[in-house]
């Protein structure tokens, strides 16, 4: 037992030595140990995920937290020559959803496809989404939006958008084209340039908190795309429109072109196409009536292209305006084919058969040229090639190579069959023939902008250096024949009173597609000239697609000719050249052409009354002009009965005349030039809308001072 005991007393002993406590200093350094292994480990962890998962945490918080949207970036203006707005854009709201915020999705679509007009059913597809952000409706009109928000739906927002608006409507649509819902140029200038109109792309950064509550972030700067001034006159867009639109309500023509142009630079005053379209609606439209046929449409030329036989002639010096050909009673063979005249004629000089539009002479003429030589300037003139005008969709027009021409080429070719043109193509060309023998590049970009800076232009907007195709003597020889084809040829209709005018009459048959022969009743008419003779300020082409009745183009498309011009004329302050007889006067204002144009639509220059409130910056052009002061001064109001009481024109000026008659709807005829001194019917008399109004032009009369008595001495 002692022996035992001795053993545990031992035991307790080394038990006792094992036990012993630690010391302050120990227990400190023990506790930092640990401390220091759980913040290595707590590090660690921190620099594997900031370091080697810091991307793939980072790119799955922003996906919970935030959505980036890409918001349809801010496109430039585009305005006329004169700085009048045609397209801008102007902020609207859009309808967003965060399907994760709305409760009950079926009430939700219920009740905005009762405001929206949306099918209930899609809209309950895309609230019942799992995405966490879905749009709802695309730029909604104001009261549509104030709708919405009465709804006082959860999860329902509005972001901040841009629309296109073309306040003239549809005022020249083909020109500038359309958009869509993204501000994407899908026709005219807006799709031709749309790189340098639609600007950068934008963004907004949409943010959500834990709860996925949703509010607004930060949003991407906004730069602005460049403004376009084109060469187009409103003014005169509108007349040739009105004119266009008129002659196809009364020769029922299934469609047609006006082009108006300076000769003497290539500027486009005014494009017009029947049918035509509203941009701010043109998904509604047909793409018939969105096709630009000024540059796109194909067609037989028909006697027009005489003008280039006889250009290749005169220049190469093989006839002369007074030699005379046998036109053989209206029949002539060609490599074994006989082709008739339209009329049987017998022996006509180089001038008569212009006139009177030969087809026997001009193949004869054709035949002495010689087909080498005639396609060389068929070529020169431009046709079976891009003109190169800053428009989409242009087409080459058709002229088969020297090889492929047969042996009856040359005469189809000489009275403007087996040649396809397009009116751009053919303006053009006249307007080389009014300016001298220069081909200028068509163009209607005058220049881009951007903070009143003008922009550098690519290859693509510059007009070009024109150059020569006709010698200027052989330019002034046609010039006075194509004034023979007005005064006692084809084209009586297109006699200006106050100008002088030259020009060439067209009728060309279209193909049958049934029969694949010339149609005797579907027919192209057309005619083009320019105006005065010695100083040509603008050349004009009418082309009529089909017209029912009379077709001739010296029945239908020279009247048009006649009507544009003498309204744009005087816009321009171009003198007259030709005294106006006050019998004539009196004949003009008794003229029934009221009644064709009674039933055209009143032209409002700007009308922003149907567009949501602008800010001042929207309304304004580079030369910051508020929308009021693009409104002509002259302004009446119009009776009950549709009766205009007439302005008074005293002492203003050819182009305020003109503006005001046009606004109010009347045909305006000026005599004269200077400043406005009479006119008939008087002011304050009613008219109707569409009549005539003559106003007589000149020096106002300086009072006379009465000599001083002299004193007797």
């Amino acid at each position: 037992m002692a022996h035992n005991r001795a053993h545990v007393v031992k035991a307790d002993r080394r038990a006792g030595t094992s036990r012993r406590e630690f010391t302050a200093n120990e227990r400190l350094l023990m506790v930092a140990a640990v401390i220091l292994v759980c913040l290595t480990a707590v590090l660690g962890r921190l620099g594997y995920l900031q370091l080697l998962r810091h991307s793939d945490y980072l790119v799955r918080a922003a996906r919970q937290q935030q959505r980036t949207i890409e918001i349809t970036p801010r496109r430039g203006s585009i305005y006329d020559r004169n700085m009048d707005p045609l397209a801008m854009s102007i902020p609207v709201d859009s309808v967003f959803a965060v399907p994760i915020e709305i409760g009950d999705a079926q009430l939700a679509a219920q009740l905005l496809s009762q405001v929206l007009g949306i099918p209930r059913d899609v809209l309950e597809a895309r609230l019942g989404s799992a995405q966490s952000f879905v749009w709802i409706a695309r730029k909604v009109p104001p009261d549509k939006k104030e709708a919405v928000e009465a709804l006082n739906l959860k999860g329902i927002y509005f972001q901040k958008e841009n629309q296109r608006v073309y306040p003239k409507r549809d005022l020249a649509a083909h020109v500038l084209g359309f958009v869509d819902v993204d501000e994407k140029g899908l026709g005219g200038i807006e799709y031709e340039l749309d790189s340098k109109i639609r600007g950068k792309s934008e963004k907004i950064v949409v943010m959500a908190d834990a709860r996925q509550r949703w509010f607004d972030g930060v949003e991407a700067r906004r730069e602005r795309g460049a403004d376009v001034i084109l060469t187009l006159d409103e003014k005169i867009q509108y007349i040739a429109e009105r004119e266009l639109g008129a002659a196809i309500t009364k020769t029922r023509a299934l469609a047609g072109s006006v082009v108006v142009m300076n000769p003497n630079t290539g500027e486009i005053l005014a494009l017009a196409n029947w049918p035509k379209f509203n941009p701010n609606v043109a998904n509604g439209a047909s793409a018939e009536s969105r096709m630009n046929r000024a540059v796109t449409a194909l067609y037989e030329p028909g006697s027009t292209f005489k003008l280039i036989t006889l250009a290749a002639a005169f220049d190469q010096g093989i006839v002369r305006p007074e030699e005379v050909f046998d036109c053989e009673n209206g029949a002539v063979y060609v490599a074994g084919h006989r082709i008739r005249d339209h009329k049987p004629f017998g022996l006509l000089t180089v001038s008569d058969i212009l006139a009177q539009s030969s087809d026997v002479g001009a193949i004869k003429i054709a035949l002495r040229l010689g087909a080498p030589k005639f396609y060389d300037y068929i070529r020169a003139f431009g046709f079976g090639q891009l003109t190169g005008v800053d428009l989409p969709g242009e087409s080459k027009g058709l002229v088969r190579r020297l090889e492929n021409w047969s042996a009856i080429s040359i005469g189809s070719i000489s009275m403007g069959q087996e040649v396809g043109v397009t009116p751009i193509q053919l303006i053009s060309s006249v307007s080389a023939i009014a300016n001298g023998g220069m081909l200028y590049k068509p163009h209607i970009v005058a220049e881009l902008r951007r903070d009143n800076k003008v922009l550098p232009t690519g290859s693509a907007l510059a007009s070009g250096e024109p150059r020569r195709v006709i010698r200027p003597e052989t330019a002034a020889t046609l010039r006075r024949l194509m004034e023979g084809v007005v005064l006692n040829g084809t084209g009586p209709l297109a006699h200006l009173d106050g100008w002088t005018a030259a020009g060439k009459t067209g009728t060309a048959q279209k193909i049958d597609p049934a029969t694949g022969r010339y149609s005797h009743t579907q027919l192209i008419a057309s005619f083009t000239g320019f105006a005065p003779i010695n100083n040509p300020a603008v050349t004009i082409l009418v082309s009529l697609d089909s017209p029912v009745g009379q077709h001739e183009g010296g029945q239908v498309a020279a009247p048009v000719f006649k009507r544009i011009a003498e309204q744009v004329l005087p816009y321009l302050d171009v003198p007259r050249d030709v005294p106006v007889q006050p019998r004539l006067i009196q004949v003009a204002y008794k003229d029934g052409n009221a009644s064709n144009l009674a039933a055209l639509s009143d032209f409002t220059p700007t009308d922003f009354t149907a567009l949501p409130d602008l800010p001042p910056a929207e309304l304004s052009g580079t030369n910051a002009r508020s929308a009021k002061d693009q409104v002509p001064a002259v302004t009446v109001a119009v009776d009950e009965g549709g009766d205009i009481p007439l302005p008074d024109f005293s002492g203003k000026t050819m182009r305020g005349v003109t503006a005001a008659c046009l606004k109010l709807g009347l045909d305006p005829l000026l005599v004269g030039s200077g400043l406005a001194v009479s006119q008939a019917p008087a002011a304050g008399m009613k008219v109707r809308r569409g009549a005539r109004l003559t106003v007589q032009f000149g020096a106002p009369a300086a009072k006379i001072a009465k000599p001083k008595r002299k004193r007797r001495h």
